[in-house]
């Protein structure tokens, strides 16, 4: 296989690779632009993962399980928003106890119901969302360059992956060019000032949870319907943490973060690539490393090469209105 061919797989492995993490990052950038940190991001995923395979397996429709999936990330979303906005809780706790929740939640109920050691059943085609081949995809497949990044980067991919990098744009429209995005970055930096102008700080919050609910929920599915036929136990593997460190890394900016995700998702890629590959000099290396590879360099590149990232200043404080 020539160097061309192994760089289109890796790319195009590195796109599937990305969607979750974008979509939880693009969740989080809305929670947290309105001042709620949401470490609860994983937790929202995995529910949302069993959920959508569960309901797509017994109602036998990949949109029923998306949406599915989607009604219960938002429901753990707003159970976040009561504690964190409505009773002013530790956003940080909230989050965390959503995690522990969706851990051992998804597994009890997937014993429970399906008698598979915690798994959801095989999902078949009408319970997944398949690949979309763009029109002409086949024809210029063999076309030297142009063909491969057509027919494989560009076509190919399942509708939930556009659905991702399409949110990309539209978030940035949505945060920098509507009312409802300068009003939450607002609520974000200086909730006592939106509440002056007469805007409801704790409604603006709730809208901003329930987009994170709303995207963690359609990574779920990704995770369950297209990257696998299936729920396994705790199959989200630490996406949400990456996410959050990803949102970091872009500085809460909707473009910085899909290039974030698509570095951590080659990472990924990269890692999957090496197993078993013996590299110069080095040799063969543990696949046990390779796998640990890219939460390794998450690591390295949030401590040497993020520089200083500022937060919103009003995040992860609840806010109690002046009398």
């Amino acid at each position: 296989m020539d160097l061309f061919n192994v760089v289109i797989q890796t790319l195009d492995s590195t796109i599937r690779l990305s969607v979750p993490l974008l979509l939880a990052c693009l969740a989080g950038l809305y929670s947290e632009r309105s001042g709620i940190f949401d470490i609860g991001l994983e937790g929202k995923m995995l529910a949302g993962a069993f959920a959508s395979a569960a309901a797509a397996s017994v109602l036998n429709s990949a949109w029923l399980g998306l949406s599915v999936g989607i009604l219960v990330s938002v429901a753990l979303a707003l159970v976040h928003g009561f504690a964190s906005i409505t009773h002013r809780g530790n956003q940080i706790v909230s989050g965390v106890a959503i995690n522990f929740v969706a851990a051992g939640s998804t597994v009890i109920l997937g014993q429970a119901w399906f008698q598979q050691g915690g798994r959801t059943p095989a999902l078949t085609p009408p319970e997944r969302f398949d690949a979309i081949t763009f029109p002409g995809a086949d024809a210029v497949a063999g076309v030297p360059v142009v063909g491969p990044i057509y027919a494989q980067l560009i076509s190919g991919h399942s509708l939930l992956v556009y659905v991702a990098f399409l949110a990309v744009p539209f978030t940035w429209w949505v945060l920098f060019r509507t009312r409802f995005g300068l009003r939450l970055r607002a609520v974000g930096e200086n909730p006592a000032a939106v509440d002056t102008a007469g805007i409801s700080v704790a409604w603006l919050r709730y809208r901003a949870v329930i987009c994170t609910g709303i995207l963690t929920g359609i990574a779920g599915a990704y995770l369950a319907m297209v990257q696998n036929a299936g729920f396994v136990k705790d199959m989200t593997a630490g996406k949400g943490y990456i996410a959050l460190a990803a949102l970091i890394f872009a500085k809460w900016k909707p473009v910085n973060a899909m290039f974030a995700c698509l570095l951590f998702g080659f990472l990924d890629a990269l890692s999957i690539r090496l197993q078993g590959t013996p590299l110069p000099i080095i040799g063969r290396v543990p696949a046990q490393f390779m796998q640990a590879l890219p939460y390794v360099l998450t690591v390295i590149l949030l401590a040497g090469f993020i520089g200083k990232a500022i937060p919103p200043k009003a995040g992860g404080v609840p806010y109690v209105k002046e009398r």
